[in-house]
């Protein structure tokens, strides 16, 4: 083969070479920043790019999706002198690409420094107890310190969420008790209050009892009281019915004779009573004589009836 021939296409295998080595695609959500000869020229977003052989590089590459950093246990110190250890996660996303390369040499390093010795002070100030309950103060705090701080660097910090407080075993220990005496206590109180409402509803029971039972006593003896008024109104009506009755058959024809047969009737039956409980008695001299058989018959029932 003719050396030209070689030459040119060594040549142009070179320059290809060379051409696909400063094509640039960057991915979807990332950031490469560019320097032209050590000096900062431009940022490339995602997509195609070219830069200039032998000028142009590529410095830093970043990711511009939200980042979850662990943040390492540490050992803080509560403000009532209790050793406990802390750990978190920090939410973080580059903003400027830019600031974020040149504006500190490790953005993630010193974010979570700043996150530790943030924890560190915050949980200086409060009580041990209070650090469990407090913990959304805490991941506010420590965003609002970090986020100020990262702003020159180009970093938005989102969100800091405390993972674990771990008190010493002996702290852990005389917790567990306290909150057995809690749970203890708040069950005791707990009992005590439905023994309370039990009695009261036993009382409240007996108590309606009482009432139900004296309205039905009430209700029982009204009713009978009505009952003997009807029976005493009917006896009544029907006395002063029968009355009528015989005052109406005494004014009929031959009524007089009737009420004295049967004046008479009762006078002999009387007679016999007093027979039968009396040793002496009077007997009328004329018994033929029916109207004075009549009145002695009527003399005899009215002591009868006055016995």
């Amino acid at each position: 083969m003719n050396p030209t021939t070689v030459f040119w296409i060594g040549l142009i295998v070179l320059l290809l070479i060379i051409l696909l080595a400063n094509i640039k695609v960057v991915p979807q959500r990332s950031a490469f920043i560019v320097e032209r000869l050590g000096k900062y020229r431009t940022t490339l977003m995602a997509g195609f790019n070219m830069l200039v052989p032998f000028f142009d590089k590529v410095r830093y590459r970043h990711t511009l999706k939200e980042q979850a950093i662990d943040v390492a246990s540490q050992i803080c110190i509560t403000r009532d002198n209790i050793s406990v250890e802390v750990d978190g996660i920090l939410y973080l996303q580059v903003i400027d690409p830019m600031k974020a390369s040149y504006g500190i040499d490790d953005y993630r390093f010193a974010s979570i420094q700043i996150a530790q010795t943030t924890m560190r002070s915050i949980i200086g100030k409060l009580e041990l107890d209070k650090t469990f309950e407090e913990r959304d103060t805490i991941n506010t705090a420590i965003v609002d310190a970090v986020d100020k701080a990262s702003d020159p660097w180009g970093v938005k910090v989102t969100r800091y969420e405390v993972k674990n407080i771990t008190p010493p075993p002996s702290i852990k220990d005389a917790m567990e008790k306290q909150m057995r005496a809690e749970r203890e206590k708040r069950a005791t109180i707990a009992e005590s209050e439905g023994q309370k409402q039990a009695k009261i509803n036993v009382a409240e029971g007996d108590k309606q009892e009482l009432i139900a039972r004296s309205e039905g006593e009430k209700q029982r003896r009204m009713n009978e009281a009505d009952g003997r008024a009807a029976e005493i109104e009917r006896v009544a009506l029907a006395t002063a019915k029968g009355i009528r009755e015989i005052a109406n058959s005494i004014g009929d024809k031959n009524g007089i004779d009737a009420v004295n047969l049967r004046v008479a009737e009762q006078y002999i039956t009387e007679f016999g009573k007093l027979a039968s409980v009396n040793n002496t008695m009077i007997i009328p001299s004329n018994m033929a004589d029916i109207s004075s058989l009549i009145a002695t018959a009527m003399t005899v029932l009215d002591k009868s009836k006055a016995k």
